[in-house]
């Protein structure tokens, strides 16, 4: 049986079958094309191709991608991630430079990097996110970029270094409500999230930017708590997703939200004050990314 908002609005379907919103069309497009051969050519990495996002070919198709540095394992072992949890392999030095020369010969008009937590290092990553940033700026001066970062333990000095770095959009995802944030990411911690973000305002970033997956049990409350959470930040742009679970050993799915329901909250984030608000099932953290440094 759907359950229902006080708006009679269906919030979504629970019978574990993944509903027919959820399909997606094959890329095509000859800017795709060319940039799969690309990315297969040099064994580019990109989380589009790693993580088989279904927007990949639009997004592909605008000049946007999204690239992973620090490696992929992950020290932390979050319940939604399918990202590799255990002892990271050791820092490549050179990553910069490498990530800088894919943007460049994938022409990318728009880039997104982001990073697994490394914890297990003692600027947790940050002085390689500051290199990669200005790497690419030296080599690629008319590419704008948004950088998704980790939360670095809230520690100030290693959010400095984004800040310095001084891209067009930070990000940091929120990635769940309150209740449910010990269950999905075990090792974070809500407040320390919305910290890092109102840091970054602070701090004169220009467009700040934050996340969150629904279907994971959360009620309509606790998502509009959670939307409002970081407008009190004066974070400017929210995506918000439907959670797809990665594997059996992941938290399940509790519930497909409806397109209905995904569009009564995009005109609840507008009308709260959100600069850009981006909500449907097949949304991701990158999702229309170039349209959000406007």
């Amino acid at each position: 049986m759907e359950s229902v908002t006080e708006n009679t609005l269906p919030i979504g379907t629970r019978d574990g079958a993944k509903p027919k919103w959820l399909k997606v069309k094959l890329p095509i497009g000859q800017k795709y094309t060319e940039l799969r051969g690309l990315v297969d050519k040099y064994k580019l990495n990109t989380i589009c191709t790693s993580g088989s996002c279904p927007n990949m070919g639009e997004c592909w198709g605008d000049g946007t991608a999204t690239f992973m540095i620090l490696g992929n394992i992950c020290t932390r072992s979050c319940g939604f991630c399918g990202v590799k949890t255990g002892r990271p392999e050791n820092v490549d030095w050179d990553e910069p430079e490498k990530v800088a020369r894919s943007i460049k010969l994938m022409k990318i008009k728009h880039a997104v990097i982001t990073s697994v937590d490394r914890d297990d290092l003692k600027d947790m990553g940050s002085i390689i996110w500051q290199e990669t940033v200005e790497a690419i700026r030296r080599m690629n001066p008319e590419t704008t970029l948004e950088t998704l970062i980790p939360d670095f333990q809230g520690v100030e000095r290693h959010i400095d270094r984004i800040v310095a770095a001084n891209p067009e959009v930070v990000s940091h995802n929120m990635e769940t409500v309150r209740r449910l944030t010990r269950e999905v990411r075990i090792q974070a911690k809500y407040d320390r999230s919305l910290a890092v973000l109102k840091y970054l305002k602070e701090q004169g970033i220009r467009r700040t930017k934050s996340g969150i997956m629904l279907g994971l049990g959360e009620t309509e409350e606790e998502v509009l708590e959670t939307m409002q959470d970081l407008r009190d930040q004066n974070v400017d742009i929210i995506t918000i997703g439907q959670y797809l679970q990665p594997s059996k050993k992941h938290l399940p799915v509790k519930e497909f939200i409806t397109p209905e329901q995904f569009a009564h909250y995009e005109t609840i984030g507008k009308a709260m004050g959100f600069r850009h608000v981006e909500s449907g099932a097949l949304v991701r953290s990158s999702y229309h990314a170039q349209k959000h440094i406007l």
